[in-house]
């Protein structure tokens, strides 16, 4: 969820002095820009899993602060609820068996979480969103007791000076109101990090923009919310709501959303930056010590940590990153566009795809941005998310196509081709783009299966919506740790 914040109360003369700061910042970072090396020798990846914590009668289990203390592993943290944590895996190269260590460490994480959460009469699930949620329970006594959910969750409903209203028309449809970002925290992630050269930063943004929609429709997972069947992948359409800092009248005069996909092609990571100041008013006004540009002309690495908790705050699907690892700065694209789950290793397919498909895009000889529209890029991403695997898309000299006959005859064989410049071996490629193959053959993914698997409670065995959703979460819990594709998990 980002930097700890411990004050939350600003005044005027704090915000005037962010404001100063954080376009300091953005001075410096812009001559950096210019002359500054980056480290960009070889492209690490990273993931970040966000989990949701469940008791033995399958409702969400409100005891993160437990459960760390008892897995003492620093590369869990808290997130947003008290029955959300988060999975930060070690960044690596995929070149090689780069992915079959990704699927050892991550399967051995989560295992030895597990049996700590179970001390605790808890369990561990991958999932877009938690479908036994109700309204009781995603409420602002639940959200983590770090400062920071709470500090960021009185700007943004101060921002808006009014309850939140959710209103999402789907299968079913679910209207509400609240009175806290809590309803944020039903939105677990599965976010993927790719390091990248600062004047190749706006193709592989570009690239990752036009594939948003194709990721959403194969890796849907997340239809069900407060018993209601939903979009595909609801969470999209949750997220962009519960932190939405607009009132009606501003909406109305086009005040860009702070959860925002965008509406351009970039030339230079600096133009997302620059958006970002130039847009979006402080949610968390914090200033430190450092002379940014004292730093740069004394030689050292500047942490631009105003923009850095900037950029924090402005909720882009695609988000770029500045950081500093071993004294260099570096430039990462991070891809916040899916869900967590279902499995390990369909997570690992999901990677393996966006990766490949990433690269390719980005070094092709015509780039997929100057024959696709924004409009229609952005198009494309809510279509997915709300049919997902059944979406229909545009595509350059194609035109209206299915998801699936898209990946299958045109995507797939792109992605391979891009794992192979990483170096990612055959056996590791295949393997995991053969899920993505899967899903598309079968017309199956999380999603599917979840709304098939509470159809069939719901008529077969007679079970109430309530019920049902709850059977079918036990079973997903099950089939999860297996670590079987969900392509091929049964039904009935």
């Amino acid at each position: 969820m980002g930097r700890d914040v411990a004050k939350g109360a600003f005044s005027r003369e704090d915000r005037i002095r962010y404001r100063q700061k954080v376009r300091r910042c953005l001075d410096v970072f812009a001559l950096m820009l210019d002359d500054f090396g980056f480290d960009a020798d070889r492209p690490t990846t990273g993931l970040e899993i966000e989990l949701n914590l469940i008791d033995g009668a399958a409702e969400p289990a409100m005891r993160n602060d437990q459960i760390l203390a008892d897995i003492a592993d620093p590369n869990f943290q808290t997130e947003l609820g008290q029955f959300n944590l988060e999975l930060n895996a070690s960044p690596r190269l995929i070149e090689g068996g780069g992915f079959a260590d990704y699927e050892q460490d991550l399967r051995g994480s989560l295992h030895r979480a597990d049996e700590r959460a179970g001390r605790s009469d808890a369990a561990i699930i991958l999932i877009g969103i938690l479908p036994t949620l109700t309204e009781h329970h995603l409420v602002a006594d639940n959200l983590s007791t770090n400062e920071r959910y709470r500090v960021l969750n009185e700007q943004i409903v101060a921002a808006r000076g009014e309850d939140i209203e959710l209103d999402i028309r789907g299968v079913e449809r679910l209207q509400t109101h609240t009175d806290s970002i809590a309803p944020e925290a039903a939105c677990t992630s599965l976010q993927f990090h790719l390091q990248v050269a600062p004047d190749s930063f706006a193709n592989y943004w570009n690239a990752s923009q036009a594939i948003a929609g194709v990721q959403v429709a194969i890796g849907a997972n997340s239809p069900f919310l407060y018993g209601r069947q939903l979009w595909a992948e609801t969470r999209i359409a949750l997220f962009e709501q519960a932190t939405d800092t607009r009132p009606d009248e501003l909406k109305a005069q086009g005040v860009r959303p702070r959860v925002w996909f965008g509406e351009r092609w970039i030339t230079s990571i600096f133009d997302l930056f620059e958006e970002n100041v130039r847009y979006f008013p402080p949610l968390l006004p914090i200033c430190d010590d450092e002379d940014p540009a004292e730093v740069l002309h004394g030689g050292g690495v500047p942490t631009l940590g105003e923009l850095r908790l900037h950029n924090g705050t402005v909720y882009r699907w695609n988000r770029p990153v500045y950081d500093i690892m071993n004294g260099r700065p570096h430039l990462r694209v991070e891809n916040r566009v899916l869900p967590a789950g279902p499995t390990v290793v369909d997570m690992l397919a999901n990677a393996a795809f966006y990766f490949g498909l990433a690269r390719d895009l980005a070094e092709g000889d015509r780039p997929i941005w100057s024959q696709l529209s924004f409009s229609a890029a952005e198009e494309n991403f809510h279509a997915a998310a709300r049919r997902g695997i059944d979406a229909v898309l545009h595509w350059p000299r194609l035109g209206e196509v299915r998801a699936t006959d898209l990946v299958l005859d045109v995507l797939l064989p792109r992605a391979a081709n891009g794992l192979d410049r990483f170096g990612v071996a055959a056996e590791h490629r295949d393997r995991l783009l053969g899920v993505i193959e899967g899903r598309c053959r079968t017309g199956r993914n999380g999603a599917v299966w979840q709304t098939e698997a509470v159809w069939a409670a719901e008529r077969h065995a007679g079970l109430d919506r309530q019920a049902a959703l709850h059977d079918m979460l036990r079973r997903y819990g099950e089939l999860q740790r297996t670590n079987e594709p969900v392509h091929t998990w049964p039904v009935g």
